[in-house]
């Protein structure tokens, strides 16, 4: 895999993430939770796409290091 094919494989990937992260963020902020379980359970799913943003920052990071 070329140095470009996976810096666009990784932008596209994370740009995807932060979009539903911010359109739960969204729903959270305006009142989109009908009760607290929904509330929490949108709350999850942002910390999971976090995990996933930061765990794929950090590969990232490291396939360009081992590209130097």
């Amino acid at each position: 895999m070329t140095q470009v094919t996976e810096y666009n494989f990784v932008d596209i990937l994370r740009k995807h993430i932060r979009e539903d992260m911010n359109n739960y963020a969204d729903d959270v902020a305006t009142g989109g939770c009908v009760d607290y379980v929904a509330y929490k359970e949108l709350c999850g799913v942002i910390r999971g796409l976090a995990m996933a943003e930061r765990h794929l920052l950090d590969l990232a990071e490291k396939l360009e290091k081992a590209d130097e």
